[in-house]
């Protein structure tokens, strides 16, 4: 008896030490895999809703990440530390692709460049025959709108205005080119337009525009690297000090979306003409990651998450229907969209910017 009591408590204990030993190795999380990923700052509200993470989480999946500018992720962080790495924009994850090896990605979602700007400056514009208004948003031309950034003109320069009658040149308020994502997008953009609407293939033909492409820049002064924060001062500190601010379409959306008070009734949004979109694109390092990649591209709650974070996929039929139910007027489709340079061009461009700014 004491013989059989002796091997019965052995075996429960046995089987104690392997229910603890796969506890400690999951993390008590059902047996849960754990993705650890740099992501654009532009993405980390989508990932920090409680929606999100339980969605993620009943597939399996425990995710954390960091945030950073998108071209900062491809140079300034080990790699090898994470499982995945989920920048904006094309260009930044090729230079990753590069750095690591790695070719599949995931494109699960895509934002356009949009500005966010105010409706009396934006009705301005469309008196200079430069926007055109579409009925809640703009259209901005952006060939005469770089004439104009190009010619130093000032608000105060515009016939007519008496709306923002103020000595400030007009140019456009971006994040900082050498880190962020969406200030390489407008660069890209600029760069399209100043070369005659074509996409620079070299930094021999990008020589004759790189004056320019650089007053662009550095005639803004210091900017921040994330793409949130220019967005946070148009929304706090009005147009006084924000009047034409370059974001992704999905941040003003996603605003609405979260907050309607936080957007007045005089934002609006202006579209480029032609303007770039910016994808989201993963690329996973191991196979959480890719099963990270996956279940955004595929799983339908996520899809729908994603785009009441303002992400465009292909879903255009549920996109439709929670912008309207925002009240927010955008358009359906974009049709003058140009790609970015190669790699190596546009990055040659940014250090070529780089180079002006004073140590």
């Amino acid at each position: 008896m004491d013989r059989t009591r002796i091997l019965f408590f052995g075996i429960i204990f046995t089987a104690l030490v392997i229910v603890t030993a796969v506890v400690l190795v999951t993390g008590g999380g059902g047996g849960r895999e754990t993705a650890v990923g740099l992501i654009g700052s532009e993405k980390a509200p989508f990932f920090e809703d409680e929606r999100v993470q339980e969605a993620l989480q009943r597939n399996g999946l425990e995710v954390q990440v960091q945030k950073a500018g998108s071209r900062e992720i491809a140079t300034s962080f080990n790699l090898a530390e994470y499982d995945f790495a989920f920048p904006a924009g094309i260009p930044a994850a090729r230079k990753i692709q590069q750095e690591t090896g790695v070719s599949q990605t995931y494109t699960p979602f895509f934002t356009p460049m949009a500005i966010a700007s105010w409706k009396p400056l934006a009705d301005l514009l469309v008196a200079q025959g430069i926007a055109t208004d579409m009925g809640g948003y703009y259209l901005l031309d952006m060939d005469q709108f770089l004439q104009l950034m190009a010619a130093e003109t000032r608000w105060q320069d515009l016939p007519g205005n008496s709306v923002f009658p103020v000595s400030r040149s007009i140019l456009l308020t971006t994040t900082d080119a050498r880190t962020s994502n969406s200030a390489a997008m407008y660069l890209a953009l600029a760069s399209y337009v100043a070369n005659e609407d074509n996409i620079v293939e070299s930094l021999a033909e990008a020589q004759p525009i790189m004056p320019l492409m650089a007053d662009l820049f550095l005639r803004q002064g210091l900017r921040p690297n994330s793409s949130q924060e220019p967005f946070e001062d148009y929304l706090i500190k009005g147009m006084g000090h924000s009047p034409i601010v370059l974001i992704y379409e999905s941040q003003f959306i996603a605003q609405a979306a979260q907050n309607r008070a936080a957007i007045l009734p005089e934002m609006v949004l202006m579209y480029p003409v032609p303007t770039i979109f910016t994808e989201h694109v993963l690329i996973p390092f191991s196979e959480s990651g890719q099963k990270l990649g996956e279940l955004l591209q595929t799983d339908p709650e996520l899809r729908r998450l994603a785009i009441e974070y303002g992400l465009r996929n292909d879903d255009l039929t549920y996109f439709r229907e929670f912008t309207g139910q925002q009240n927010i007027a955008l358009p359906d489709s974009i049709v003058s969209v140009i790609e970015p340079p190669d790699y190596e061009v546009l990055e040659g461009m940014i250090q070529a910017i780089e180079q002006q700014y004073e140590p």
